[in-house]
């Protein structure tokens, strides 16, 4: 009864904690509307047009309200708080069907502060944005004159509403009635709302702010070809080479053996097959690269997830939805990275596995929070949206303690016991084999710096549409599918290289190659975040502390979980590739 008991409790947490962290999906009758039925204007946030992440409230500039005062409470799922949603009702009395003509909704006084607040507002490019039924708005605050002197806000909203059936399916804002801001004076905001009937399908009513010009245009098209076609040539490269190169060495490995004692100690023995009473001794600090490699496993299984979720589900479509449902199979997927991580640390011979469970199942979560803590800080001195509030950072700490922790440690338990036994094909000497001199390209480091240019090259194309450009610009990303086809390439790409390396170094008779694969391939997060540096300073108008300070830092945490995965990825497939040469020599 007790263990019935106890399998309850956390059922009913996992449920809870899912409830919380996914986005509630609005049920058909939410987005359907009788006529004359209230329809809701909310405003979300306000800021400067080159600085994508720095919102602040909409109602931080001195805009009045509108005469309405009661409304239906809105919940925010956790993705928007951590993205910063702040939606605030706007007051005006929107129904459905209902034409409003130009309508005025409230005056602003016009004093000293608020001028000056306006002012600066339209001398950064202030923009506003706006939900109506979930679709976005966009508008801006106000313009100056060609000379810059004089400086106009815009006053009147101008909604025009598209409608199929019950359904809302289209919504454009104009705006209009530029007014001069002169101090002491009072400015009429108005309104009006014009409906009209609109063959858009609601399942289609996103359509509209996608760019299929932009994402699926030649240069796009090209570059996964161009990957696709140099995987296709790098494994068969890499296969020719490997396969007639190791079949000569087992050739003379097998020569070798014919000879007598005599003639095999005059002979000039060398290759990876000397290192074979090392090249399985455990790892340096085997503690965290074994927490690296379930980390990266778990990452490597999040990303393939939620891509296949993004396919299946337009998840562009709910406010937060793709961060919810991140942080959702992140904490799901957390047996993967105790199951990889334990498992390893077993099989090379970690006794300290409780500890090493918990740098692993911390290690992301610490890198993000750590991050996101750091920038909101800046975030609450600007008193931006972005800042996150207490209850989501208790939220975000109880599931790291309540959720990844518990299934983090089930991972860990199975992996050491289904697999934590060292299975190795050869012996592992007591004394260490001394590692001889060789040339300079040759060393670890040299083949960790260059290991990564393949891979950074590979997802180079995708990586600039998805991350830069819709990240960071204006952009929603929709071809899920283009980047399920470059996660793939970049795996393989990866597993090729570091496979390559991993033989160059094991011929040297330099058996170090455990941080050497991971290194060479994690290798790719540095030209990664190397670029980032270029497209801020050539790409973007980005400026102040707080956007780059946002930039910089969620780069690193973007990098550095690539660099990460594709470690993991690269050792993961070396590791067989080690295996399997060393289980089909012949080993005295």
């Amino acid at each position: 009864m007790m263990g019935s008991s106890r399998w309850k409790i956390a059922v009913v947490v996992f449920l809870s904690v899912a409830e919380i962290l996914m986005p509630i999906e609005a049920d058909e009758h939410e987005h359907t509307y009788t006529d004359k039925e209230e329809v809701v204007l909310w405003m979300n946030t306000v800021g400067p047009y080159h600085n994508r992440q720095e919102t602040y409230k909409y109602f931080s500039l001195p805009f009045c309200v509108g005469t309405k005062k009661t409304i239906s409470h809105y919940h925010e799922t956790l993705g928007e708080a951590l993205q910063g949603v702040e939606l605030e009702f706007s007051g005006l009395d929107i129904k459905f069907k209902d034409e409003v003509m130009q309508t005025t909704y409230c005056e602003i006084e016009l004093d000293k502060a608020k001028r000056d607040a306006f002012l600066y507002a339209i001398k950064n490019h202030y923009w506003y944005q706006m939900y109506i039924d979930d679709l976005p708005i966009w508008g801006i605050v106000g313009e100056a004159d060609e000379n810059g002197e004089d400086h106009y806000l815009w006053t009147y909203k101008k909604l025009e509403i598209g409608f199929n059936g019950n359904r809302i399916v289209d919504v454009n804002l104009t705006s209009e009635g530029k007014v001069k801001l002169v101090p002491n004076t009072r400015i009429a905001m108005s309104y009006s709302v014009k409906w009209k009937k609109s063959d858009v399908k609601f399942e289609d009513r996103f359509d509209k702010y996608l760019d299929p010009s932009f994402f699926q245009h030649r240069i796009h098209w090209f570059s996964i070809f161009n990957s696709f076609m140099m995987v296709i040539f790098l494994v068969g490269l890499v296969s020719m080479i490997l396969m007639r190169t190791l079949r000569k060495d087992y050739a003379r490995y097998s020569k070798e053996e014919e000879m007598d004692d005599m003639d095999r100690d005059l002979g000039d023995e060398y290759g990876w097959k000397q290192v074979h009473g090392d090249v399985f001794r455990p790892s340096s600090h085997p503690m965290i690269f074994s927490s690296l490699i379930g980390s990266g496993c778990q990452i490597f299984s999040v990303s393939f997830i939620v891509i296949v979720v993004a396919m299946i589900e337009d998840l562009y479509t709910e406010r937060g939805s793709m961060l919810s449902t991140a942080i959702f199979v992140y904490a799901a997927t957390s047996p993967v990275n105790g199951y990889f991580g334990g498992s390893l640390y077993a099989k090379q011979g970690g006794r300290r596995w409780i500890k090493q469970m918990f740098i692993g199942a911390f290690l992301i979560p610490a890198m993000v929070c750590g991050t996101a803590f750091f920038i909101n800080f800046i975030a609450m001195y600007y008193h931006a949206s972005r800042a996150i509030p207490f209850g989501t950072m208790v939220a975000v700490c109880c599931i790291c303690l309540f959720v990844i922790l518990p299934l983090n440690l089930v991972g860990t338990i199975l992996g050491r016991n289904l697999s934590g036994q060292p299975n190795f094909p050869c012996r592992v000497n007591a004394v260490p084999r001394p590692i001889p001199e060789k040339k300079w390209f040759m060393e670890p480091a040299v083949i960790v710096c260059l290991g990564g240019i393949l891979p950074f090259g590979s997802i180079f194309i995708e990586m600039y549409f998805f991350i830069f450009t819709s990240f960071w610009a204006y952009k929603i990303y929709y071809v899920y599918g283009f980047m399920m086809l470059v996660l793939v390439i970049l795996c393989i790409v990866t597993v090729c290289v570091t496979i390559v390396c991993t033989y160059f170094l094991l011929n040297a008779e330099d058996y170090r190659w455990q941080w050497t694969s991971f290194l060479s391939a994690a290798s790719t997060a540095v030209y990664v975040y190397m670029y980032s540096f270029y497209y801020y300073f050539f790409k973007t108008k980005m400026y102040g502390l707080f956007q780059t300070s946002f930039y910089f830092g969620y780069m690193a945490v973007f990098s550095t979980s690539l660099g990460i995965m594709c470690g993991a990825v690269g050792y993961v497939g070396t590791s067989a590739f080690v295996r399997k040469i060393y289980t089909n020599v012949k080993i005295d």
